[in-house]
């Protein structure tokens, strides 16, 4: 490739970065005489490369909205990103788009890619395994994500459709807050006016967005993701459970995150902030408890439990299981 030549695919490079680049800027990035931009920007637009001029003080060129550009040039570095995000987030079932759509892009992309990259790549994804891979995930529709991240935006109220997990469609209004994706799935969270209450939404079980007239201000308080992740901890489950826990915020969080527990603030109840191991109220609801005293035997650290009674109980069996095993002597000694 000819050295003009390869200056006017950087000058598309600098351009497709977003923003308008002064004159001189470009000059600078390019090594090259003002002039010499100028001609390299007639030789875009004879590409049907739509360059804009900007005028004024701050001018330069910038490309026009709406076009289809030519492809894409990738460093290594970017091809790798590009190429990682596809695969993790199909596999991780975070790619808002049906299968096909993703192993098309990747075919793309790795078609234009010099061999040599290429084969280091081929070499990379062969070599990458995922803890948690199921071959199908609900995934949400292209079309209807797009349609809830503009009235997100714009803080546009939307009418939707939603089929509930038993199957039950309902037509609601919501404020939708923000789109969230969590634990391999994607959640919309919002308010609904009708009931004037926070609700957090699967993406995959929504149909039919229609943005309506008007708009709603912005919500105080926490951000989408911490909207969702605390509604899943305080989500109705049968049993309510609250422990004491001697250990700090980031020991209990370990096993216990956001999304499965609250924290109580040690202020409300002794002063201090559990940063040298005071005592935190964990609080947490479940459908099952016999996970449970795993997670507190793998904490490691002192503990009270104040409700539910069973969950004691589940402690204790676990406890007198581990303190048999640990007196025996032989496989075959007594149980």
């Amino acid at each position: 490739m000819s050295r003009p030549t390869a200056r006017v695919l950087t000058l598309l490079e600098l351009l497709q970065s977003g923003g308008t680049r002064t004159v001189a800027e470009l000059a600078e990035r390019l090594g090259v005489e003002g002039r010499t931009v100028r001609r390299y920007v007639e030789q875009l637009i004879e590409l049907d490369v739509p360059v804009e001029s900007v005028r004024g003080r701050y001018g330069g060129y910038r490309l026009g909205p709406g076009h289809r550009l030519p492809p894409l040039m990738l460093g290594d570095e970017e091809a790798l990103a590009v190429l990682l995000g596809l695969v993790a987030g199909r596999r991780a079932g975070l790619t808002a788009a049906q299968r096909t759509a993703a192993e098309t892009a990747s075919a793309k992309i790795r078609r234009v890619l010099p061999r040599h990259l290429a084969r280091r790549l081929d070499g990379l994804l062969q070599s990458l395994s995922f803890t948690d891979s199921p071959e199908e995930q609900d995934t949400p529709d292209a079309g209807v994500l797009l349609a809830l991240a503009d009235a997100v935006r714009h803080r546009r109220p939307v009418a939707i459709r939603y089929t509930d997990r038993e199957g039950r469609r309902s037509d609601r209004i919501l404020h939708a807050y923000g789109i969230v994706a969590h634990a391999g799935r994607w959640y919309l969270t919002g308010r609904d006016p009708g009931i004037d209450e926070d609700r957090t939404l699967r993406l995959d079980r929504v149909a039919d967005v229609r943005a309506l007239p008007g708009s709603f201000p912005a919500p105080e308080g926490p951000g989408p993701a911490e909207r969702v992740v605390s509604g899943f901890a305080t989500a109705a489950y049968r049993h309510e459970v609250t422990l004491r826990i001697r250990a700090t915020a980031g020991e209990i969080r370990a096993h216990l995150p956001a999304g499965v527990a609250v924290l109580e603030d040690t202020g409300a109840l002794d002063g201090r902030d559990g940063a040298d191991g005071s005592w935190l109220r964990a609080e947490l609801r479940a459908e099952r408890l016999d996970w449970l005293p795993p997670v507190l035997a793998a904490l490691d650290r002192p503990f009270v439990v104040e409700r539910p009674a069973a969950l004691r109980d589940l402690v204790a069996a676990l406890a007198d299981r581990l303190a048999a095993s640990a007196r025996r002597t032989s496989p075959e000694g007594p149980a």
